[in-house]
């Protein structure tokens, strides 16, 4: 599938409003600074304080983790990197989705990378590309056959999961809350404008990406499947991306207090960041009825994009 190159990276502005008809008019897909993910770990793979190890390099990545918000980006990319073959990026670096970073050019993106031998590949994770209008045609034009990896999980679920971080992280700066009703409600119905709405429509955004990658090369994570029992999707992971199977069960353990599956590899036991997992808030019953029902045609037809269901309710 051609990737269409704009001229010597058109000026921002005009790129950016000719790409904004490829999305359903009346979808925002913009991020809010105060929507990233707090704390995330200094590094992955690497140690930035150390020399690089000889026979090493930094390299554009062979995988991009795109997505989606809230669907389980950090622990697949934590997971992934049990793999020896695997290098990391240690955070995430938003360079297709932002205009200031894309304007830096490619040299400095790859500079943001880990360093790697030969025989390893270079992941990186940006959920905030899955729902960007200019991100998969930007990733096209720099390797129109690279790998991408999709992590999604009940799309509801990431609703209320997006605003339960959004709301944390305002209480922590000291900010006013709203209750999630009056976010996802206005005047009696549906707030469909609310960001976390527009970020579950799965089946917009990945029309987008269709126009630039064909579905062959887009994997397709189960979130919800990752959390019960993360092995097996990532074996399909290591098949995806061409990778000989090194994960194995004894990488994983269940964390009673957390509720989740934690990692243990190389002598060392972790699990995620403490902002992960953290519990809902109650939500309306008339009001998530509401939402289920906006949401449920949105993945019947992103089921039929994908030729697969998922057991989302």
């Amino acid at each position: 599938m051609a990737c269409f190159l704009s001229s010597a990276f058109l000026l921002f502005l005009q790129t950016y409003a000719a790409s904004r008809a490829l999305v359903q008019p009346g979808y925002d897909v913009t991020l809010d600074a105060i929507d990233l993910d707090p704390g995330l770990p200094v590094n992955v793979s690497e140690d930035v304080t150390s020399s690089p190890p000889p026979g090493t390099s930094k390299r554009a990545p062979h995988s991009i983790i795109i997505g989606v918000r809230k669907g389980g980006t950090r622990a697949l990319l934590e997971m992934l990197d049990i793999h020896p073959e695997v290098a990391a990026a240690a955070t995430e670096v938003h360079f297709f989705d932002w205009d200031e970073n894309y304007a830096k050019g490619f040299e400095w993106y790859r500079e943001l990378m880990p360093y790697s031998y030969p025989h390893q590949i270079t992941v990186e994770k940006t959920p905030g590309y899955f729902t960007s209008a200019l991100a998969p045609e930007r990733i096209c034009a720099m390797n129109s056959s690279i790998k991408l990896l999709l992590i999604l999980r009940d799309p509801v679920e990431r609703v209320i999961s997006d605003y339960t971080q959004v709301y944390f992280n305002r209480l922590e700066n000291h900010k006013p809350v709203q209750a999630i009703e009056n976010l996802l409600v206005r005047n009696g119905a549906l707030n469909i404008r609310y960001k976390a709405i527009q970020r579950s429509l799965y089946d917009i955004h990945l029309r987008n990406w269709l126009r630039h990658f064909p579905l062959e090369q887009i994997h397709i994570v189960d979130g919800d499947a990752l959390i019960r029992d993360p092995l097996p999707e990532l074996q399909k992971v290591e098949l995806f991306l061409n990778l000989p199977p090194r994960i194995v069960s004894s990488n994983f353990y269940f964390n009673q207090t957390k509720g989740f599956y934690c990692i243990r590899s190389d002598g060392r036991e972790r699990c995620l960041h403490e902002s992960k997992g953290r519990p809902h808030p109650p939500v309306n019953s008339t009001v998530l009825q509401q939402l289920r029902s906006y949401l449920q045609e949105h993945n019947r037809t992103f089921f039929r994009l994908v030729k697969r269901t998922f057991d989302w309710q």
